[in-house]
């Protein structure tokens, strides 16, 4: 057995209680979590009611700050460049990954520069028209039709998002002369689509699902999954009316801490929000709202993370959806 010094012996004890003291100091205040999109969009709706499960776990207050603009990278930078501390965090979607990559602006590294705390869920993406489009239309193949040799425009809520991706996928498929309309969230793009501002866009069912039950929107079909969801049964999915596979790219919601965080710190917040995200109250808001709990830790978060960026990569590559941020 080798030797150790006196000095070694004698330090060795205080590591443990260090590491312990770090995670039971944690959080010192409140700790903000930014939504780097507008309230009351999907994003925001999933990280409150995370927030919701986590606070009585993690022993503080949980803070939303939404921070829009940029496509989802104003708020994404301010955490990449946060004290990594665990006060300040990142509750996005899958554009983490998207936006760098259709808009040519690596302003942050969506692996290198963060921790991921855990995935909470994922969801469909339903193309909703509303009062611009004629009431007759109730199909997609009816929109198609309906919409040849129109000069259409389609929103999308943030440019490198799913939404603006399927979009243009829809309108080159369709064989269809549209616009892109990029906007910062969800909530603006609804009001211009209820408003008859613009023809159609893809939306996550949590912000458009009750205007879609409640007749002010229809949802057409369903994109991001291979099944049909629950509050628009008979929109059927876009692989399913025949449009690429491209269609059933599937995304997530999930938790983010700045890279170098201390692991303590990332393991209280990890537990917290496992908890949170099992709760049987978490699952049934989520499938309320038609999203799909799904939970992953951290290492196999990181691992669907990277894993969909290569994806989305060969996806922007083989469709040619680069374009100047």
């Amino acid at each position: 057995m080798a030797h150790l010094s006196r000095r070694a012996i004698l330090a060795a004890p205080l590591l443990l209680p260090l590491a312990a003291h770090a995670q039971s100091a944690y959080p010192s205040r409140p700790v903000r979590v930014i939504v780097p999109y507008p309230a009351g969009g999907g994003t925001d709706t999933w990280a409150r009611l995370s927030n919701e499960g986590m606070q009585p776990e993690l022993g503080g207050t949980l803070i939303i700050d939404n921070r829009g603009g940029g496509n989802g990278i104003i708020g994404t930078e301010a955490v990449a460049k946060a004290e990594p501390d665990g006060h300040q965090l990142l509750f996005t979607i899958t554009t983490h990954i998207q936006v760098p990559v259709v808009m040519r602006r690596f302003t942050y590294d969506p692996i290198k520069d963060f921790a991921p705390i855990g995935r909470l869920s994922y969801t469909a993406l339903a193309f909703c028209v509303g009062p611009k489009v004629p009431a007759e239309i109730t199909t997609l193949k009816q929109f198609v039709e309906w919409a040849g040799g129109k000069d259409l425009s389609l929103g999308n809520y943030a440019a490198g998002s799913h939404g603006h991706a399927f979009a243009m996928l829809l309108a080159r498929e369709a064989k269809l002369k549209a616009v892109n309309v990029a906007y910062r969230g969800e909530t603006p793009m609804l009001q211009d689509l209820l408003g008859g501002t613009i023809d159609g866009g893809f939306h996550s069912m949590a912000a458009a699902g009750s205007m879609v039950r409640a007749g002010k929107l229809r949802a057409l079909a369903v994109a991001g999954t291979r099944e049909r969801i629950s509050s628009a049964p008979n929109a059927p999915t876009m692989t399913e009316l025949g449009y690429s596979d491209h269609f059933g790219f599937t995304g997530f919601a999930g938790l983010f801490a700045p890279a170098k965080t201390p692991q303590p710190v990332i393991d209280k917040l990890a537990a917290a929000f496992r908890v949170a995200a099992n709760k049987p109250l978490t699952k049934e808001r989520l499938i309320e709202m038609d999203t799909v709990p799904a939970y992953l830790p951290p290492d196999e978060f990181k691992t669907q993370i990277e894993r969909s960026l290569k994806q989305w990569t060969e996806i922007v590559e083989a469709l040619d959806l680069r374009m100047d941020g």
